[in-house]
């Protein structure tokens, strides 16, 4: 992979200085998790009041060692004004209770002064309820509104910090603690400007330092790049890893398995006995599918032969609908089951030369939307994840120009990291993610492409 020398550049003695002097963007280094963490929170919380806030206080200290409170008396929290010079590494406000315009203020009273305390790589959680639920027009006008602040929020962040909003349904309260614990943390480093509703889900998580430990994993295009930081990852949070590739990534994909310990498996997703091959070495079933494999075949509608869009569609979207419907008509993939499908923000914006690619990434994130409703019966959920600009070997050959505008076109100035991607998926793997379903979660430092 390219290394991005621009961010080295910058966050030199000598760049800061030129790149201060002239107004050039300076993105930061990005915080990311490193193995040994104890909590999601290295560094001061601050926790607004409200009634959703009231319920994160319950388990915050969980979260961080410091919590402080703003705007009011904060269960377990130290009070914070901003006279103090203490950083601030993550934020959650409460905004459920904003109902009328003239309460929206309140978002700039509180944010105005906290943002000068942001230390690097801050994580800021906007809560709120979903504006369609709510009777009064007022009342989901000023809900809506939220949404808006946040995303521009989002966008003046500085030194790598992030924001998100969450809209959580009643009865969904009890799955605040993970998402709070994957949007506070440096796993959703690459994450920022994103709305994802919270819905109301019956399992949790029993050990959050192994949030996957029993269940068994499938990832497809395995044996290398972002396929296998999806495997490590997994596997690092406790799953029982199968990793599926073509034949021509053998080698690569037994290397990969043996140092995980997990099954690898050589098999053609596209060919027309791969659903019943696939049942057959799953034995036991499985609780998570993570449908990664992928290729391009890059040519303008113009020019492109019927061979490059056969291909791409047949790989990218009736393969992972084929497989998928597979294992549940089989019951292969268990009650409770995750299903994660990696698609792309050009599946969103487009991409010119790329009709077949972006048809096939935006047909998934059709499926994940459609299956939804008819999987919540069993407890499935499925979900899309839409990476941006990522550092790989496939963007490092990219033409310079191409590379670095793909780089600095998000809020964060830079491509993101394979690991940003495999961290949003084993999120979406976790049990109480199943409050998660239907949607698409964008890890691309909320890139202006599809915004």
């Amino acid at each position: 992979m390219a290394s991005d020398r621009y961010i080295d550049f910058v966050n030199s003695d000598l760049g800061r200085k030129l790149v201060g002097a002239v107004g050039l963007p300076a993105p930061a280094r990005l915080e990311r998790w490193q193995a040994g963490r104890l909590r999601p929170v290295e560094g001061a919380l601050l926790l607004s009041t409200g009634p959703l806030a009231e319920q994160v206080s319950n388990f915050a200290p969980r979260l961080t060692d410091v919590l402080l409170g703003a705007g009011g008396e904060v269960t377990g929290a130290h009070p914070w004004t901003a006279e103090q010079n203490a950083k601030i590494k993550a934020v959650v406000f409460d905004a459920s209770a904003l109902l009328h315009t003239s309460q929206l203020s309140q978002l700039r009273e509180f944010f105005q002064p906290v943002l000068r305390h942001l230390d690097n790589s801050a994580h800021v959680v906007i809560l709120s309820r979903a504006p369609e639920v709510q009777s009064d027009p007022l009342a989901a006008s000023t809900q809506q509104a939220i949404e808006g602040f946040s995303r521009s929020l989002a966008k003046e962040m500085r030194n790598g910090g992030t924001v998100q909003l969450l809209q959580v349904e009643d009865g969904a309260e009890d799955q605040l603690e993970g998402a709070l614990r994957f949007f506070l943390s440096p796993k959703s480093a690459f994450i920022s400007g994103q709305v994802i509703r919270l819905s109301v889900c019956r399992q949790q998580v029993q050990d959050w330092t192994r949030p996957l430990a029993g269940r068994k994993a499938l990832v497809t295009g395995a044996a290398r790049g972002i396929g296998a930081a999806i495997a490590e990852t997994l596997a690092r949070d406790g799953a029982e890893v199968v990793l599926l590739d073509v034949p021509q990534a053998k080698s690569d994909l037994d290397a990969l398995a043996a140092r995980l310990g997990g099954q690898a498996l050589v098999l053609d997703i596209c060919a027309p006995d791969a659903a019943a091959q696939l049942i057959e070495h799953l034995p036991g079933g499985l609780d998570i599918v993570v449908h990664n494999a992928g290729i391009t075949r890059d040519k303008t509608l113009a020019n492109m032969p019927a061979d490059f869009w056969d291909s791409v569609l047949d790989v990218n979207l009736n393969a992972p609908q084929v497989l998928t419907q597979a294992l549940i008509d089989s019951g292969a993939l268990h009650e409770n089951g995750r299903v994660i499908l990696l698609a792309s923000i050009s599946g969103l914006a487009g991409n010119r030369g790329q009709t077949n690619y972006t048809t096939s990434k935006a047909g998934l994130i059709g499926y994940a939307r459609a299956m939804a409703q008819a999987l919540k019966a069993r407890g499935i959920s499925i979900n899309a994840v839409a990476p941006g600009f990522i550092e790989t070997s496939m963007t490092a050959h990219m033409p310079f120009a191409l590379r670095e505008a793909g780089r600095r076109m998000s809020s964060l100035g830079q491509g993101g990291q394979p690991q940003d991607v495999a961290e949003a998926v084993a999120w979406l793997g976790q049990p109480g993610s199943g409050a998660i379903s239907g949607q698409v979660l964008r890890v691309c430092g909320q890139s202006v492409l599809g915004a």
